[in-house]
C-alpha cells in the first residue's frame, strides 16, 4: 500500500498538487513581488481570496516546506510567513508564467512592468531577485 499524499509520481503531477490552484501562486506571488509576509495582507490582494482558503493554502504551504510560519516579534496575535529556499527557486517558474501571460493574455500594462523590467534587465535579473528574497526571507533561518 502506498503511503504517498500525491496521486501519482509524475513531476509534472506533483509540481501542479503543489502548486497547481491560482490560490497558491498568488499567496507566493505576492510573497515575492509585493513583500506580503502576514495574513491580513495576503487577504487585501485584488484578487479576493477567502479566509477559509487562505488558510488552508498557508497550512499546505508550509506543511510541504515552500513557506514557514512563526510568531511575528512586534505584535504577539500575529504569524509572520517567509519563503524557504524551496520556495524561493519557484521564482524562474513565476517569471516564466509572467513571461507566457504578457505574450499571450491580455495584461494590464502596470501590472506587467515588474516582469518587462526583470527581462530587460537580463539573465542575472532573476538570481538577483531571488538573492534579495534570501536576504529578507532566509535571515536567521537555521
Amino acid at each position: 500500500m502506498d503511503s504517498s499524499p500525491f496521486r501519482s509520481g509524475c513531476p509534472i503531477n506533483l509540481g501542479l498538487e503543489v502548486f497547481g490552484d491560482k490560490w497558491t501562486l498568488l499567496i507566493i506571488r505576492d510573497m515575492m513581488f509585493a513583500g506580503k509576509r502576514h495574513f491580513r495582507e495576503f487577504l487585501a490582494s485584488d484578487e479576493g481570496i477567502s479566509t477559509n482558503i487562505l488558510a488552508d493554502r498557508l497550512a499546505m504551504l508550509t506543511r510541504i516546506g515552500i513557506i514557514t510560519r512563526a510568531d511575528d516579534p512586534s505584535h504577539r496575535l500575529k504569524a509572520i510567513y517567509s519563503l524557504t529556499e524551496k520556495g524561493i527557486q519557484l521564482l524562474p517558474v513565476i517569471a516564466q508564467i509572467s513571461r507566457w501571460s504578457r505574450r499571450y493574455m491580455p495584461v494590464d500594462p502596470v501590472l506587467a512592468a515588474t516582469g518587462e523590467a526583470r527581462d530587460r534587465a537580463g539573465p542575472g535579473a532573476v538570481e538577483a531577485h531571488m538573492d534579495a528574497l534570501r536576504a529578507v526571507h532566509l535571515a536567521g533561518a537555521p
